[in-house]
């Protein structure tokens, strides 16, 4: 009888176990996340993973607010509002995958630097800014939003109120003033821990606890400037970089100079945890060809790959 009932459980048994673990996007600039291309990814997403959980990050509910929500507002108070969104997600509980597209990728490494609850397993950037940009996005010529937004950010940057109501000026790092940067942007120097008198060990811990951490530049992209940022790669002042060889930057010695990953002074002191994650094997760098978020099929590799492992 015994048996009888264990030949009924056990395919359950064997269901539940193969249940794949959830995965959470944000999307990126001028988009929401309930756009027809947010849409469709998720469906290519349950594709690729049949029976997935898929949780678009919202700021706003109505779709025109979350897209407003991505030119202005406090990026700190957003993460902090998305991680309450999360805790409350019951399928959430055991954690999950992120995803970020653009902007998305800096503010979940954020949430996994500064929260992780729910945990991230594994975290996917898509076109990210993780050491910022040191020029504004162009828009799109009918974008009005995106436009007042730019002109807004490039003429006060750093003032007190960019810093609290522009989100593109808080991750704007001007390589020509980066003292001002690191006073005044409320921001990214905290998610990098570039101020040496504010570090949080924790950061670097939170997010070396990560399985994998996959950095996906774009091979043509013009938007994220300089392109290396998706790498945490920067741009250095030209009388910092005479003092290099060209080995030692990517680039002509007659335009700009970029500092790679493995030359900055937050992975060789390992300020956030990433030379961490390389040093086990969990940090991955990796390409899409084409312009900034033409992600065409690049994205299916990386999602079967990267998520929908079994919880």
């Amino acid at each position: 009888m015994y048996y009888a009932i264990f030949l009924l459980i056990f395919p359950i048994i064997l269901v539940a176990g193969t249940v794949p673990r959830p995965i959470v996007v944000w999307h990126g600039m001028g988009d929401s996340y309930a756009s027809p291309g947010m849409v469709e990814f998720v469906q290519e997403v349950k594709r690729v993973h049949p029976g997935i959980f898929v949780h678009s990050v919202f700021l706003h509910e109505d779709l025109d607010k979350d897209r407003q929500a991505g030119f202005y507002g406090n990026v700190n108070q957003q993460i902090e509002f998305v991680a309450s969104q999360l805790a409350a997600i019951p399928e959430l509980n055991d954690g999950f995958d992120g995803i970020g597209f653009s902007q998305g990728s800096q503010f979940l490494r954020s949430y996994v630097e500064r929260l992780n609850s729910p945990k991230v397993h594994n975290l996917l950037s898509f076109g990210g800014q993780h050491m910022g940009v040191s020029d504004i996005a162009v828009c799109r010529p009918f974008d009005l939003l995106c436009q007042a937004a730019r002109r807004a950010t490039k003429q006060a940057v750093y003032s007190t109120w960019a810093q609290n109501n522009l989100v593109q000026a808080q991750y704007f790092r001007d390589p020509a003033n980066l003292d001002t940067y690191i006073s005044a942007n409320l921001f990214l120097p905290s998610i990098n821990n570039e101020d040496s008198l504010n570090r949080n060990e924790s950061y670097a811990k939170n997010l070396a606890s990560l399985n994998t951490l996959v950095l996906i530049m774009f091979t043509e992209d013009k938007t994220v400037v300089p392109k290396e940022s998706s790498w945490f790669g920067s741009e250095m002042v030209d009388d910092a970089a005479d003092s290099l060889s060209e080995q030692t930057v990517l680039g002509p010695a007659s335009s700009r100079y970029i500092v790679p990953l493995h030359l900055q002074p937050l992975y060789i002191e390992d300020w956030i945890g990433l030379k961490a994650l390389d040093e086990r094997g969990g940090l991955v760098l990796d390409t899409c060809e084409g312009e900034h978020m033409q992600i065409g099929d690049c994205w299916e590799e990386f999602v079967r790959q990267w998520t929908g492992s079994s919880t």
